[in-house]
């Protein structure tokens, strides 16, 4: 690995590891469409490109995860009753997805859904709905639905479900610096049920680069993760200080641009 391609790795890793401590989103949003683009550089397949971006992505949340949760726990912001009422069924999701779904798809119909996904999350960033006011969490069927949902969703796309269990908390009228933390801690199941899936799926394939296993990248993970994990904590300490509303606009047509990136790759993929 050249020193450039290093470098760059760990500009990644401090970029996302930063915003999973700031929205609680894995840092898996803007880190795919990075990932993908420098493992094509380097003369992997387009649409494996993806799937090994994807997986590699979520390999790093297992360590991001950890770091932001700390943080935003020492603050007393995360909710364990909603974690602990939706991980099973994020486990049972992400299994699903990353052992099954995950490797049958192309890597094209991954990353325009994808650009797909990212691009309707940073519609409802926009858009910023407010929930009635006498609406709370379901009750366990709804919930572990809910957690299925967000597990799976998150093995499809390589992000740590913040995109997905934020919305969904919020509009059960969870505050949002809780939802936000809650999303930090969920981040693990996912992450971990996920990279199981895809080290089963991908355990027959030769490797795409050196240090590749199935679809992760290895070097990739090795140097993205550390930096990550001292962001994820000043991503956090940020995350109680700033108006979020504000924050989330910005953030949103920075999505819109992966968004794009990405339904570019998916209509070149092969």
């Amino acid at each position: 690995m050249d020193l450039g391609f290093a470098v760059t790795l760990l500009l990644v890793g401090t970029g996302t590891g930063f915003m999973a401590g700031l929205l609680g989103v894995g840092g898996g949003m803007m880190m795919v469409p990075f990932l993908t683009h420098l493992l094509s550089a380097r003369g992997v397949a387009p649409g494996m490109a993806v799937k090994m971006a994807i997986a590699t992505s979520m390999a790093t949340i297992l360590f991001t995860s950890l770091s932001s949760v700390r943080a935003h726990h020492q603050r007393g912001a995360v909710r364990w009753d909603i974690v602990r009422r939706l991980a099973p069924g994020i486990v049972l999701g992400g299994l699903l997805a990353g052992a099954g779904v995950f490797a049958v798809l192309k890597g094209a119909a991954l990353a325009l859904f994808f650009a797909a996904f990212v691009g309707f999350s940073a519609t409802q960033m926009l858009r910023d709905r407010k929930p009635k006011p006498t609406r709370q969490m379901p009750g366990t069927a709804g919930t572990t639905a809910a957690g299925g949902v967000i597990g799976f969703l998150s093995g499809l796309v390589g992000a740590g479900g913040g995109f997905v269990s934020v919305p969904f908390m919020t509009w059960c009228n969870v505050a949002m610096h809780n939802a936000v933390a809650t999303s930090a801690a969920l981040g693990f199941p996912i992450a971990l049920a996920n990279t199981l899936g895809y080290v089963v799926g991908g355990w027959h394939m030769a490797p795409a680069l050196p240090g590749a296993m199935g679809y992760l990248y290895l070097p990739a993970l090795a140097l993205i993760a550390p930096v990550s994990v001292l962001m994820a904590p000043v991503g956090a300490r940020v995350a109680h200080a700033l108006d979020m509303r504000k924050l989330k606009r910005v953030f949103a047509l920075v999505l819109y641009l992966l968004a794009a990136y990405m339904l570019y790759r998916g209509l070149t993929a092969s």
